[in-house]
């Protein structure tokens, strides 16, 4: 009997040996990620900031700043809009100055919005700028540790590459990206059969500043090419829901009915290249490798000798991507907290 007390005695004594031996899961970094959009001329823009917001709040994701690549006289205070919707009225907000495509809402959505939700940026003079901005986030952060997602023009990518060292950085632009960027995520060009004879927004804007960046970028880019967000159509049930103030639902309410194609919902081709930006492509695509080449034009082509890029390749049903994306859309603020 007292060997039969000592044995037991002597498990429970190792048992919190045991525990502690054993291996606990790793929790996932929030993925550190900047935002640049040229939020205005689409509204799929909205659809994937909200998807950002929605993803911070489930903490996959932490979002250093908001950076327009357009100058329309709207952009801030529609950023400012968004980000105080999902009580982050904190997070940095630039605009990219100098020589940028100018180009609103054809729907006027950006005006209904900035009219009816409280914002504190109320101008683009109030933000700071774009390279600024970039400049001081990144010479802040870890090595290696930063996503960067276009999904608008590449203006400020390539005013960022070709930044001289400053009060922020000894280092020089492109020395500074192949710092501290982990990767680009863009929502740009087109890889389908297309390819070559085809010029996507994004790219062709300013196509002189996106082939500058494109032929310089020295950290790895993964494309979400305007033939992935083209079959899958999302904003519906945010339109239809019964959500009584919200400018998201706002957005997409007004808007979609004022296109026939847009019957079934909005193309996601900003809300795509958000997704894979936080949570990473291998769920949802598979992927080829290369190099993007961009041509003056804005066209763009492949080179299949090429290490640098991916481009994403339909793997997901497009109707199981579309409830996806439409839940993260359909997504409300969460209870204000202190800071960003």
């Amino acid at each position: 009997m007292l060997r039969l007390w000592m044995s037991f005695i002597l498990f429970f004594l190792s048992t919190p040996l045991l525990f502690a031996q054993a291996k606990v899961p790793k929790k996932e970094v929030p993925v550190s990620i900047i935002f640049d959009t040229d939020m205005g001329p689409d509204y799929d823009d909205v659809g994937a900031i909200t998807m950002l917001h929605a993803m911070a709040d489930m903490g996959e994701c932490r979002i250093l700043a908001t950076i327009a690549s357009n100058k329309h006289p709207l952009v801030a205070a529609t950023l400012s809009v968004l980000n105080t919707y999902f009580n982050r009225p904190g997070i940095p907000i630039g605009v990219v100055r100098g020589e940028a495509v100018n180009i609103g809402s054809s729907q006027k959505w950006d005006s209904l919005i900035v009219a009816n939700y409280p914002h504190q940026v109320k101008s683009n003079d109030q933000a700071e700028d774009a390279l600024n901005l970039y400049r001081s986030i990144l010479s802040k952060q870890p090595d290696n540790s930063v996503t960067i997602v276009t999904v608008g023009f590449l203006t400020n990518m390539s005013n960022l590459l070709q930044s001289n060292a400053d009060k922020y950085s000894a280092l020089d632009g492109k020395a500074l990206v192949a710092k501290k960027v982990k990767r680009l995520v863009c929502m740009a060009a087109r890889f389908d059969d297309k390819m070559g004879s085809f010029t996507e927004f994004n790219v062709k804007e300013d196509a002189a500043a996106s082939k500058f960046a494109y032929d310089n970028w020295p950290t790895p880019i993964l494309f979400s090419g305007f033939e992935i967000g083209l079959y899958i159509h999302t904003g519906l049930p945010i339109a239809h829901s019964h959500y009584p103030h919200s400018p998201v639902k706002d957005v997409f309410a007004r808007s979609i009915p004022m296109d026939k194609e847009d019957a079934k919902g909005r193309n996601s081709w900003d809300e795509t290249a958000l997704l894979v930006a936080v949570r990473g492509y291998n769920k949802y695509y598979t992927v080829a490798r290369g190099k993007m080449i961009c041509n003056t034009d804005g066209s763009n082509s492949w080179d299949k000798n090429g290490t640098r890029d991916l481009y994403l390749i339909q793997k997901t049903p497009v109707p199981e991507m579309e409830n996806i994306i439409n839940e993260l859309i359909m997504h409300q603020p969460m209870k204000a907290k202190s800071g960003k």
